[in-house]
């Protein structure tokens, strides 16, 4: 075959250090548009971003030249160097060391974006660290309690 072709859909969660509530309305749209600039830096088209006070979703199309841990270093250490400049408030502002990535069925992308972009509804009953234990096990990913939230 002389021609790689990928189409690989990622949900992807991370959560702020101690799940502290610093995404708040007035830093929010300005991070979640500089997360897409990351990703779309790499080569990794952004669909959908969003999140919460402590934690954001990534709903993005893989680049082929690109891996999930490279991602992920990238748009970790830029957004954390970034928000930090937005004012005193975000000085000690830490991205978490982990992060949750989940493959997404090109027929499922939409229904991602709507959840993605539902946040704030959704989290009026539920807490990320619940929403998170759900898609581990959605998805059946092994772990480990005692490490997943430090």
């Amino acid at each position: 075959m002389g021609q790689s072709l990928v189409q690989n859909y990622v949900h992807i969660i991370f959560s702020t250090k101690n799940h502290q509530k610093l995404i708040d309305g007035s830093i929010e749209n300005d991070l979640f548009a500089y997360l897409g600039g990351c990703c779309n830096g790499l080569e990794c088209k952004p669909i959908k971003i969003g999140g919460y006070l402590d934690h954001v979703h990534i709903l993005c199309k893989l680049s082929k030249n690109v891996t999930i841990v490279e991602l992920m270093k990238k748009v970790k250490s830029l957004s954390s160097k970034w928000i930090k400049s937005k004012g005193s408030d975000y000085r000690h502002f830490y991205w978490q060391d982990g992060y949750g990535s989940f493959s997404v069925n090109p027929s499922e992308v939409d229904v991602v974006s709507e959840y993605i972009s539902n946040q704030y509804e959704h989290h009026r009953n539920t807490t990320f660290k619940e929403e998170y234990l759900k898609f581990l096990k959605k998805y059946k990913v092994e772990y480990d309690e005692k490490y997943l939230w430090d």
